[in-house]
């Protein structure tokens, strides 16, 4: 699905649809205190990187820069909550094209064959899971976009927060990521320490060469603007499954123009191989704040 237009601005349609929140939130609220019954403790560390926002926020360059920096396993679910193949998520599969070893399905069946299988201590990085108190977390990490803030401030469904602002003081730190030269334009928790992260576009192209670019994510037009000299574009719902007649469509349009076809690593990954020489994707280039590494060592020492 696409991500609701209400969902960045204090619309009347957000505003008639505050009492859902309301009912959301008791709801959520209820699971969560069942859930926290009988938490799973892991013998492994567990970083948790989640967020509060629905729809894109840049999680998944964090977690990939985390990974690899610690040389650790992710457990994630599979889109719709799917290990199947057709289900398993774009995230999964960036991932796995890192060289990461990703384990896709319920989070704390596969902590626990972790567990059993190797008798290392290398932590564990679970890709979201924030909302989930099944899984005892010993490093909980936010990441939110700074372009985004927290949206209009509503929770869903008349906003994109998945839990109160105040949810973020369950968290060990939060990681900002953020535009050059611009400081954060949301309030957030005093005591709780913040690190800022920048991200970078990479086209393979030529400056030069036209673009015409697509993409099926929570907030497409930030990758649009992330683009130049783009004269076209075509949004799709997130997570969307191209069909022949959409490619057929796109390569016809971006001819048009004479134009080069791009779109987003997360879509690259879904399309068909004998289309994958035709459409390029955009790279990223993930900065972190040096001190948020010496932070993370820091944390995990204390953790032994």
């Amino acid at each position: 699905m696409r991500t609701p237009w209400w969902f960045l601005h204090k619309t009347p349609l957000a505003f008639l649809l505050v009492p859902f929140s309301w009912v959301y939130y008791l709801f959520s609220r209820l699971v969560f205190s069942l859930r926290k019954i009988g938490a799973y403790k892991s013998r492994r560390k567990i970083i948790c990187i989640g967020n509060i926002m629905a729809g894109g926020v840049g999680k998944t360059p964090i977690v990939r820069a985390i990974a690899e920096a610690l040389d650790a396993p992710v457990v994630m679910r599979g889109y719709k909550k799917s290990a199947k193949t057709g289900n398993v998520g774009d995230e999964a599969l960036m991932l796995s094209k890192s060289g990461l070893q990703v384990h896709v399905g319920d989070r704390k069946s596969n902590i626990i064959l972790l567990n059993k299988q190797n008798k290392d201590d290398t932590p564990i990085v679970m890709d979201d899971g924030f909302q989930n108190p099944g899984i005892k977390k010993d490093i909980s990490i936010l990441v939110f976009d700074q372009s985004l803030g927290f949206g209009n401030g509503f929770l869903l469904p008349a906003g994109p927060l998945r839990e109160p602002r105040k949810a973020i003081k369950r968290a060990d730190a939060v990681i900002v990521i953020k535009k050059e030269n611009k400081k954060k334009n949301f309030k957030l928790p005093d005591d709780t320490p913040v690190f800022y992260a920048s991200v970078k576009t990479i086209s393979p192209y030529s400056e030069s060469d036209k673009l015409y670019a697509f993409a099926g994510i929570g907030y497409p037009k930030k990758f649009f603007r992330s683009l130049n000299n783009l004269v076209g574009k075509k949004a799709f719902p997130d997570h969307y499954q191209y069909t022949d007649k959409d490619l057929e469509n796109l390569i016809d349009a971006a001819n048009k123009k004479n134009a080069k076809l791009i779109t987003t690593e997360k879509d690259w990954v879904r399309l068909p191989v004998q289309v994958r020489d035709e459409i390029k994707y955009a790279g990223l280039n993930l900065t972190i704040d040096d001190n948020f590494w010496v932070w993370l060592e820091e944390k995990l020492k204390c953790q032994l």
